[in-house]
């Protein structure tokens, strides 16, 4: 973290903060963290199938719908992915670039980075002439502002919530619909915005990729209803949306290639049918026959699928295995018993058998074994610590132990909420801890539905299977959205699911962030990583690459750094369009 306040604060930026290989709630086939070799994965940091021709029709599998779409509330990598390289633009993005390039920032719908005053308290963007939404219309700074106030609103919950954490004067606001505006966000004129900040922030650049940062006009803003049709500032439009079922996806006439340096906008259509089976979706690209040539998977290669693709050279070859940078963990409702005691949840770090996980999220091969909260690219050299030492099947006699100091001598009962795709984790969960006399229950839901279940605080279970991905390389982006209890909310939470509500830790939090000299601020978050996890309000389980397998027909796809390794929409087309069938 950089608090540096001259005016060349972006460039610096730029150059200090950039990934190194790799890059929030998931990559690169060669590298997991920063540079270590995986040889039994594919085409890390590599684009698979050459150049794309204009045309044809990518064809997206999957077993899900959207968390969400409107950018209001898009806080989830894939998603944001998606909606910010084919539906609406923001402020600024990253470049379309496997790699650590894939890191670097490039300015969307804004000029340049941004220019900061005030010691970095002040930042301003003027917006680029020429800017059209899908109606002809144009875009304007007042239609950015509009997206920064409506994700205040109460009945839009789960998005970034950058703005609620920085904007100056936004304690209490409840967003536009009372015609209540934001005094800290000033358009002077259609095309210049200026954020006050209630407190220095030279890192403001990286949180305008978010999708708060992308215009909503407010005479197309339907309330939640928004979330079926956001109207389209990017290079396509929805031509049908199927809750469930599909999405398709036409081009935006009005979108100018000539204002977006990022976009290639390849396929005339993109077809996503949802609602399949994960078996279903990868024995189909495996075989990749028919239209299912021209398609790409939208969710992880399933662990039982993984032996069928690496011991085949030709399909592992349209395999792209980039590593997230998240953190799995086990996350335990510290303000609720028997997990308000340390003991406990420290016995539930010690009774867990990683490596049972590890198996159970592919092996390996595709993943590796969590020893801290951060990624590896967060800590010096690249690689977690392991400051716990906890053997990775685990201490069962320690667990034991600690629940006998906590008055648990004969375990306790409680449930654990895992995604539909993730129940041989919590399978594996559920042994390890009952190993230690704690019986788990497992309650899964539909992955769409998911960060809206365990997102309601009252009514959720003690445990939750989830992890977190940094927005940008910083701790800032990391221990304070998990950790930080002055942002929980009682419908819509994000990130501090342990709902960790602890002083000590808030207030070095506010210490770190106040640290004008970057490499300090950096010691400091990895330390503090240490001091968190001794508290055990979670327990960490792997670090994660994201395999998705792509069908032959399909060009210019790579895992994307900074989308937690999601296929960057923004350059993925087909060899081959007329082999689309469209």
């Amino acid at each position: 973290m950089n608090k540096r306040t001259c005016t060349t604060l972006a460039t610096a930026l730029a150059a200090a903060l950039t990934f190194g290989v790799t890059a929030c709630s998931g990559g690169h086939g060669a590298a997991d963290d920063r540079g270590r070799k995986n040889p039994a994965t594919a085409n890390n940091g590599a684009t698979v199938g050459g150049t794309p021709r204009k045309g044809g029709t990518l064809a997206v599998l999957s077993d899900q719908d959207f968390t969400h779409l409107d950018p209001a509330r898009n806080w989830v990598m894939r998603d944001m992915d998606f909606g910010t390289r084919l539906l609406y633009r923001t402020l600024v993005t990253y470049r379309a670039e496997p790699g650590a390039k894939g890191g670097e920032l490039v300015p969307d719908l804004a000029e340049d980075l941004g220019t900061a005053t005030n010691g970095a308290k002040t930042w301003t963007f003027r917006l680029k002439k020429g800017l059209k939404y899908e109606d002809g219309t144009p875009i304007t700074a007042q239609d950015v502002k509009y997206n920064v106030e409506r994700s205040f609103s109460p009945d839009l919950p789960g998005g970034p919530d950058y703005a609620a954490r920085y904007l100056a004067g936004a304690e209490g606001y409840q967003g536009p619909s009372q015609g209540r505006h934001l005094d800290s966000v000033k358009t002077p004129d259609d095309h210049t915005i200026v954020f006050e900040l209630r407190k220095p922030f030279a890192e403001f650049p990286y949180a305008t990729v978010l999708p708060t940062f992308a215009p909503v006009p407010r005479s197309r803003d339907k309330g939640p209803q928004y979330d079926n049709r956001p109207f389209s500032s990017g290079p396509y439009k929805i031509e049908s949306y199927a809750r469930d079922k599909q999405l398709v996806l036409v081009r935006n006439p009005h979108w100018d290639p000539a204002t977006d340096q990022v976009r290639k906008a390849y396929p005339d259509r993109i077809v996503m049918t949802m609602g399949l089976k994960a078996n279903q979706i990868d024995d189909r690209l495996i075989a990749s026959s028919g239209t299912d040539a021209s398609a790409v998977s939208w969710g992880k290669l399933r662990p039982e699928s993984t032996p069928k693709v690496l011991t085949k050279p030709d399909v592992k070859a349209r395999l792209l295995a980039e590593s997230t940078s998240c953190t799995e963990m086990v996350q335990m409702h510290t303000g609720r018993a028997p997990f308000d005691d340390v003991k406990v949840r420290q016995a539930v770090q010690y009774a867990l058998d990683r490596q049972a996980v590890l198996t159970a999220s592919g092996g390996p091969a595709l993943n590796d074994v969590a020893t801290a909260l951060m990624p590896g690219s967060l800590f010096d050299g690249g690689r977690q610590p392991d400051t716990l030492k906890i053997p990775l099947t685990g201490d069962v006699e320690k667990a034991k132990q600690l629940l006998k100091e906590a008055g648990k001598p004969d375990g306790f009962t409680t449930s654990i909420t895992v995604s539909n795709g993730r129940k041989a984790v919590g399978e594996a969960i559920q042994e390890s801890l009952g190993r230690a006399g704690i019986k788990v229950t497992i309650e899964t839901v539909d992955p769409s539905a998911f960060y809206d279940t365990i997102g309601d605080t009252k009514n959720r279970t003690d445990l939750v299977y989830t992890g977190w991905c940094p927005d940008y390389p910083s701790g800032s982006t990391f221990l304070p959205f998990v950790f930080d209890g002055r942002y929980i909310k009682e419908k819509g939470n994000s990130g501090n699911h342990s709902l960790f509500r602890d002083k000590a830790t808030m207030r070095r939090m506010d210490e770190i962030a106040a640290m004008t000299d970057s490499a300090q601020a950096d010691k400091a978050w990895q330390a503090l990583d240490g001091e968190i996890l001794a508290k055990a309000p979670t327990a960490p389980t792997v670090i994660e690459r994201m395999p998705l397998l792509l069908g032959t027909n399909i060009a210019g796809a790579y895992g994307h750094t900074s989308f937690g390794g999601a296929i960057d929409y923004a350059t993925v087309g087909l060899k081959d369009p007329a082999k689309s069938g469209s």
